[in-house]
């Protein structure tokens, strides 16, 4: 399965935080959105970073609650890993879980279209074991 599959069945919308955004209100949007992490742009369209709610509890334990009104830019992850729509999803899932990443901005042709999570992957993984199951049993009960 390719990445722009789960990008069709989930849809292409981004969340995005600006980089000069507060702790305080990236934290909003993830409430607000129920998302884990956003991709900071300043035009939604590239990408100057990704910030996650790990990131954001990291630097509270190591700066305590100052950290809720600092700009979004002082804890993202500014050297963003990417991947395309014509991915394929079990390259992403080792990827994933080689470096630990639980989401991934997908650009095409120089502008994010979406973002795949950790979740997404292991669901399409699931459907993929499903349709061959199904199509095992099928083939039995010829």
């Amino acid at each position: 399965m390719l990445i722009g599959t789960i990008l069709r069945n989930k849809g292409g919308e981004v969340t995005t935080v600006a980089p000069g955004a507060t702790v305080r209100e990236l934290l909003a949007k993830l409430a607000d959105h129920n998302i884990g992490a956003v991709v900071v742009s300043t035009d939604g369209v590239t990408i100057a970073g990704i910030v996650s709610e790990r990131d954001v509890v990291r630097r509270l334990h190591d700066h305590g609650a100052a950290i809720l009104d600092a700009d979004v830019a002082s804890i993202m992850t500014a050297d963003v890993r990417t991947v395309g729509p014509g991915a394929n999803v079990d390259e992403l899932r080792r990827l994933m879980t080689t470096h630990r990443f639980r989401h991934m901005p997908v650009v095409d042709q120089g502008r994010l279209v979406g973002i795949v999570s950790i979740g997404d992957v292991v669901k399409s993984a699931i459907e993929e074991l499903e349709t061959e199951k199904a199509s095992l049993v099928d083939y039995l009960h010829r």
